[in-house]
C-alpha cells in the first residue's frame, strides 16, 4: 500500500455543437425591396404568416403591373426557392424585375406575381427541406398541413393564374432543362425560353433527366406533389419549371433565368394574339 492519494478522473468539459449560422432573408430580398420602393410598377405585398420554433415568418410577394394592354390582364405566378438551398431563382427574379423596370413594355398586359422565397426557413438554414425536415415540393394538393404549402396553395387557387413558372437549380445537371405541364401550349413556351437562355448556359440534351424521359431538355412528366395548379381547374394554366445547372456560375444562371422569363412573356402574348384571331 502506497501513501499516494488515488487519482480522481478528470471531467472533460462539455463541448456544445454550435448551431449553423442562419442566412438572412432580408439580405436576399434587399434589392427587390429597393426596386419596389423606387418603382411605379413593382409593389411589395407580403402575405400569410406562420411560426417556426417560436419565430414568426411572413411569406414575401411582389407584384409587377405592366402597362395596360388591349385585352384582359394576364396573371402569371413565378415561384422560387421552394428548396431552401436554391436561392438562384430568387436572385433571378431581382434581375428580371430590374430588366422590366428598364423596359416595362415587356410586361404590357401582364400582372406578374413574384414569390421569391417560398421556403424561408430552408433558406435560412441552407437546406433543401423546411426547418420541419420536409421537402415542401412534394406536398402540393395532397392535404398537407405545412403552413408554407397551404399559403401557396391559397395564392394559386385565389388568383387563378394563366401561367405558373417555378425556378430551380439542379446540382446534378450540367445544363439547362425544364418541365412542362398544364395547358397544351406549355412546350411551345419552354422551347424558345431554353433557346434564349442558351446564350448563357448549355442545354442538357440527355435522354433521361431526373429519371424521366427527356427530349432536347424538355421533360413532360414530373414528381407528384410539386408546386403547380390543382388538377381540377376549369381553365388550366401553362406550367413550366425552369432548371439551371447549380454548379455553373451564379451570374450566368441569373442571366439565363431572366432571359428565359422575358422570352416567355413575349411568346405567350404572341400565342394569345394568334388564338384570338383564329
Amino acid at each position: 500500500m502506497t501513501d499516494t492519494e488515488p487519482t480522481l478522473p478528470t471531467t472533460q468539459p462539455v463541448v456544445k455543437t454550435p448551431l449553423p449560422e442562419r442566412r438572412a432573408t432580408d439580405r436576399l430580398l434587399a434589392q427587390l425591396d429597393q426596386l419596389a420602393d423606387q418603382s411605379d410598377h413593382l409593389i411589395k405585398k407580403p402575405f400569410g404568416q406562420f411560426e417556426s420554433n417560436g419565430q414568426k415568418y411572413v411569406m414575401p410577394r411582389y407584384i409587377f403591373l405592366g402597362p395596360k394592354g388591349g385585352g384582359d390582364t394576364i396573371r402569371i405566378g413565378i415561384f422560387a426557392a421552394i428548396h431552401g438551398d436554391e436561392p438562384e431563382g430568387a436572385l433571378a427574379l431581382t434581375r428580371f424585375a430590374a430588366a422590366l423596370e428598364k423596359n416595362p413594355e415587356f410586361a404590357k398586359g401582364y400582372c406578374l406575381f413574384f414569390y421569391p422565397l417560398c421556403n424561408p426557413t430552408g433558406f435560412e438554414d441552407n437546406t433543401r427541406h423546411s426547418r420541419a425536415g420536409i421537402d415542401l415540393n412534394r406536398l402540393f394538393w395532397r392535404d398537407s398541413r405545412e403552413p408554407e404549402v397551404r399559403l401557396l396553395e391559397t395564392e394559386i387557387w385565389t388568383h387563378a393564374f394563366d401561367g405558373i413558372i417555378s425556378l430551380h437549380a439542379d446540382d446534378t445537371s450540367d445544363g439547362l432543362y425544364g418541365y412542362v405541364a398544364g395547358a397544351v401550349l406549355s412546350e411551345h413556351l419552354l422551347e424558345p425560353a431554353l433557346r434564349e437562355a442558351e446564350q448563357f448556359l448549355p442545354r442538357n440534351h440527355q435522354r433521361q433527366i431526373d429519371g424521366f424521359a427527356a427530349r432536347n431538355g424538355i421533360v413532360s412528366q414530373c414528381f407528384d406533389g410539386v408546386l403547380r395548379a390543382p388538377r381540377d381547374m376549369q381553365r388550366p394554366p401553362f406550367e413550366i419549371t425552369l432548371e439551371t445547372p447549380q454548379k455553373a456560375s451564379l451570374h450566368r444562371q441569373v442571366e439565363a433565368f431572366s432571359a428565359a422569363l422575358q422570352t416567355i412573356l413575349v411568346e405567350y402574348r404572341y400565342l394569345m394574339a394568334i388564338a384570338q384571331n383564329i
